[in-house]
């Protein structure tokens, strides 16, 4: 006879971290730096490894020396471990597997452990790459985001995700496992290019969407002074996205072990589109035209009223973004007369697991979950984009003519 016995294991660990807004994260007069050391550090002098994006240093070439200054100054809550170690931003840090073998080297070769810090200094992929080595090594080493880009400061800088691709599929490798801290430093964005400037906004407007309603009215009401670079204007769009981001993290799944991830309105066909574009699309830019894809879907299935949506579509045109990319035309061959993009409904489900779950809109301010997308409504969301991205595009030469 077969004795079977059961020890049910259960237990509950807290997360707690804080999301910084400042100025000047390494000028000597800010102190904020150091306080968030010294909040852990009981006394102690821990070590700090700095791996800083190659945009963010050629853009700010005195960086380096503000880190070594500041580090200087307060030497009694710091230990710089030694040089700073710069990788390439962009996409292309997560592509190449290589990246991460620099980091954790480093992490070996310096002798950074569980009470020691290694401190990302970049765009989103940087702190996505950086985040899955510090997770890794030694089974977690304590993270410190300062985010550079308004997409990093406002969405995936303040969440718990890490991550790098593989097998050509975006993501494919990463952790959860919450920073220590984020740092949102405004100076930073003064120099970004308008493509990165603009890009950020998209997730702004994504979180609007599903969750804020006013939000949504005073991104509308910005919209000149976010075109004319205000950084009061942004300062006050990335606290109350990153605000809202972090508040559904904590209020829901923050592991993502449910299919549902309402946070990722729009991602599907974003995910694919950077994809089909080697991501010389923007992350930012491809979710501006998931956005509005899923809004023309919504509003074919009679959920969004045509005021609505034209509020949307006319925003996100509005603020730059593209309505419509030619990867969206249908490419009709012997399997499907499927556009590829669609493949990314499968894909979304395949990186999620269980029931295919689509964000969609209810209403301006409410996401309403879906689990299944008819195709040809699908199909007739990608004309209609097509017919308003040239109907915005005829009217502006005209204005300009």
């Amino acid at each position: 006879m077969h004795k079977n016995r059961i020890i049910q294991q259960s237990f509950a660990v807290p997360f707690h971290y804080p999301i910084h807004f400042t100025r000047g994260v390494f000028d000597p007069s800010n102190p904020l730096f150091s306080e968030v050391l010294s909040a852990a550090s009981e006394g102690t002098q821990p070590k700090v490894l700095f791996v800083i994006d190659e945009g963010v240093h050629n853009a700010h070439p005195d960086l380096g020396q503000k880190i070594q200054q500041y580090t200087k100054q307060y030497s009694s809550q710091i230990h710089q471990t030694g040089a700073l170690i710069m990788v390439p931003g962009g996409e292309s840090c997560k592509n190449d597997s290589d990246q991460v073998e620099v980091v954790l080297r480093a992490i070996e070769a310096f002798g950074v452990d569980r009470h020691s810090f290694v401190v990302a200094i970049g765009g989103g992929a940087v702190l996505d790459m950086t985040g899955f080595a510090a997770a890794i090594a030694h089974r977690g080493v304590r993270l410190i985001r300062i985010p550079t880009t308004v997409l990093s400061q406002n969405d995936s800088g303040v969440g718990v995700k890490n991550s790098v691709n593989y097998f050509g599929k975006k993501n494919f490798l990463g952790t959860f496992d919450p920073p220590f801290a984020v740092i949102n430093d405004s100076e930073f964005l003064s120099t970004l290019p308008l493509r990165e400037w603009r890009s950020g906004i998209a997730e702004a407007i994504k979180v609007a969407l599903i969750k804020d309603k006013d939000f949504f009215d005073q991104i509308e009401e910005d919209a000149d002074r976010l075109n004319e670079r205000s950084i009061p204007a942004m300062e006050e769009q990335i606290f109350r996205c990153a605000m809202l981001h972090a508040a559904h993290i904590r209020s829901g799944d923050p592991f993502e072990k449910g299919s549902a991830r309402p946070l990722d309105f729009g991602h599907w066909a974003a995910h694919k589109l950077e994809q089909m574009t080697a991501y010389a699309l923007r992350h930012g830019e491809a979710v501006a035209i998931g956005i509005a894809l899923d809004s023309a879907y919504s509003y074919l299935k009679g959920m969004l009223t045509e005021p609505e949506f034209n509020r949307i579509i006319l925003l996100i045109a509005r603020l730059g973004f593209d309505l419509y990319i030619p990867e969206l035309t249908p490419q009709p061959n012997k399997h499907t007369q499927h556009t590829s993009v669609i493949d990314g409904l499968q894909e979304f489900q395949e990186h999620l697991g269980g029931e295919l779950t689509i964000t969609l809109l209810k209403q301006i301010g409410e996401g309403v979950e879906v689990h299944e997308m008819d195709i040809p409504i699908l199909l007739r969301a990608i004309n209609l984009l097509r017919e308003q991205s040239d109907s915005i595009q005829e009217t502006r030469n005209l204005k300009s003519s």
